[in-house]
């Protein structure tokens, strides 16, 4: 099949950054500029929809027809802003997204850093970042400079080199194919995206005005204590807080928390925990949603496809990935506290500060249609489950075909005692939770710490010994670790030469002329390393690849080893076990609307709610084909809004 190669420039009034695309598209004034496109390879081609240089027949002709295969950097955009445009529904088969097809490669998710990476002819051109300042993006009066002729055609040629650079790009990974079942992913993914979820305005607008009055309070408190004109400021902060005896060398979270522990005075303690109060982000999502709700009351494009090595989605604009968990035990009263606006009765009804509220609130300002509910339904211990059954641990298996409480299990095990003496809130609960949570992929008492062990009032030695016995009762998970470091050095120092291991579910294969490791999963996904090194010393060897430095953002040589190459796997599998199901759901024509780690959130409706959360939790144990074995099962309710249950 021919492939038509498609780069556009746009202009809307609202800013893509914040508001993703859909809201982008959803503004009176959004207009496609440019677009650019080549078929096979064959000169690349401009269209000019700002100065109407021809007839756009042909160009809806290439869009439709099925005898190209369409593809852009970030397809999901093009889609998007040509069905809006242009009026049409494009299909989505018909395409395939040459940034995802990079990330699956182990490449970089930006096409200039993708392209530097790959050390290609074809680059960016370097001021694509003035001119889309320039035509893309609203200015006082509206004064964009489309009369600048050598500008404009400088835009042009910056869009058509676009499409070269992706070209290159396809050309360099020609080697590589998209798995079927992660093409088919990819049109999921898109429909729920584009579906959305529904945002409660009238809540969200409330409690951004509450949180603004209450932060407007604190900030007039420490305005009369200071005598500052802005006490938010460190510099004046510290300088006030030297004039009371107290030095600071700085006000980060940490430090002001060490500070109040420290000083007698009332009033610089006061003026501490107004800072604290006033450093809280209990809004910063709600007014993320306010900016990106669409003109349907509903928020779209919350995460993307293939984020990560592993596979894995990321939160995007909301960030549904790291919302805060409710505790609060009468969710429905505290909304309709929020929606009356009226903070004297919360205060009245709740003892935490109205920052934690609302911040225990965020995940409710997601809503079903009237009609409607959500079913939303999670995987038990998923990750638990596939490095049990990857390792072989057979003990753990065997809790997750019975009563599934690993925690307690393995409490028991490390401590040898009954089952049933391990007790919530008890101390060996505790233990054995904590351990889980951090030393499957090789942690140690530094993992634990980072889970907050030391928080449990344990010391070094205490810690130590938890890894000792974890490890202890889970032999056949630590060699996993080796196993898996082995395997990738033996492949990466035996180039072309396939390493399978644990009985052929997993295989190691080192590609030298492309420059690139591949794990190959059980589902017949892969895992990408980029340029993969092994050294050897003192009889230990050293694992490194190029990738992201999620830190830095910057490409740099990145070390890895067993365990971290284990975590990388089971999270994969996990991830194409979550996939595997999110396909079945919706085949069965459960709507998906959003999907946070390894939970689904559906919107079905009310009438048949009961049998809908059924039939979801029936797909979701239903055993996967290429995971023979795998004991998977999930718990679910039903909600009008989201929450945790």
């Amino acid at each position: 099949m021919d492939k038509l190669r498609i780069d556009i420039e746009t202009y809307s009034s609202i800013d893509l950054t914040t508001a993703g695309v859909h809201r982008y598209v959803d503004s009176e004034d959004f207009k496609i500029l440019l677009m650019a496109y080549a078929i096979n390879d064959e000169p690349v081609q401009i269209f000019d929809f700002e100065h109407g240089n021809g007839d756009i027949t042909p160009i809806v002709k290439l869009l439709t027809s099925p005898d190209y295969l369409k593809s852009a950097w970030n397809a999901a955009f093009e889609i998007t802003c040509l069905n809006k445009f242009l009026g049409l529904n494009l299909d989505l088969t018909q395409w395939e997204c040459d940034m995802v097809k990079s990330a699956m490669c182990g490449l970089p998710l930006a096409l200039s850093q993708c392209a530097e990476v790959l050390g290609l002819e074809q680059q960016k051109m370097k001021a694509g970042k003035i001119l889309i300042d320039e035509f893309c993006k609203p200015k006082k009066k509206n004064q964009r400079s489309l009369f600048d002729t050598d500008k404009w055609e400088l835009f042009k040629d910056y869009c058509k080199q676009d499409v070269e650079v992706e070209r290159a790009i396809s050309n360099k990974l020609s080697y590589f194919d998209m798995p079927t079942n992660e093409r088919a992913l990819y049109e999921l993914d898109y429909r729920i995206n584009a579906r959305g979820v529904m945002i409660e305005s009238l809540f969200v607008d409330s409690a951004v005005r509450l949180d603004e009055q209450y932060n407007s309070l604190l900030m007039q408190e420490a305005k009369d204590i200071t005598g500052l004109a802005n006490p938010n400021s460190p510099t004046a902060l510290r300088k006030w807080l030297a004039e009371q005896g107290v030095t600071a060398v700085s006000l980060t979270k940490a430090n002001v928390s060490e500070l109040k522990d420290k000083v007698q005075n009332d009033e610089v303690i006061r003026v501490l925990e107004l800072r604290q109060e006033m450093a809280k982000t209990s809004t910063a999502k709600y007014k993320a949603m306010q900016e990106c709700i669409c003109n349907d009351s509903r928020v779209k494009g919350l995460t993307q496809f293939y984020a990560t090595r592993t596979g894995r989605w990321a939160g995007r604009l909301v960030q549904v990935q790291n919302l805060p968990q409710n505790h609060l035990e009468d969710l429905d009263n505290a909304r309709d506290i929020v929606k009356l606006g009226d903070d004297e009765l919360m205060g009245m009804c709740y003892n935490e500060a109205l920052p934690n509220v609302l911040s225990q609130l965020i995940r409710t300002a997601f809503i079903a249609p009237e009609g409607k509910t959500f079913v939303i339904a999670d995987f038990s211990a998923i990750e638990a489950r596939v490095i049990a059954w990857l390792a072989g641990e057979q003990w753990r298996m065997d809790v997750f075909a019975s009563h599934g409480k690993i925690y307690e299990a393995s409490a028991a095990a490390m401590f040898s005692i009954p089952i049933e003496e391990v007790t919530k809130g008890s101390d060996y609960r505790a233990k054995g939770k904590i351990a889980e949570l951090a030393l499957g992929y090789q942690g140690g008492v530094g993992a634990l710490k980072a889970f907050g062990a030391d928080k449990m009032g344990l010391s070094d030695m205490e810690l130590s010994d938890i890894v000792y016995r974890w490890r202890a009762k889970s032999p056949k998970i630590v060699s996993l670790w080796t196993l898996i470091e082995r395997s990738v050095v033996f492949a990466i120092l035996n180039p072309g030469f396939p390493h399978a291991f644990r009985n052929g579910l997993i295989t190691a294969l080192y590609s030298k002329e492309d420059k690139y490791l591949a794990i190959t999963l059980p589902s017949g996904r892969a895992i990408h390393y980029y340029n993969p090194t092994v050294s050897s010393y003192g009889g230990k060897y050293s694992i490194t690849y190029e990738g992201l430095n999620q830190t830095t953002r910057k490409w740099e040589t990145i070390d890895t080893y067993g365990g971290k190459l284990t975590e990388n796997i089971i999270q994969a599998i996990a991830r194409d076990c979550l996939a595997e199901t999110m396909l079945r759901i919706d085949k069965a024509g459960f709507p998906v609307v959003m999907h946070v780690h390894d939970e689904v959130i559906m919107e079905v409706p009310k009438a048949s709610a009961k049998d809908s959360l059924t039939a979801i939790l029936d797909i979701m144990a239903t055993p996967i084909p290429w995971a023979e074995g795998l004991l998977l099962t999930g718990d679910g309710f039903i909600s009008d809004y989201y929450k945790k249950d």
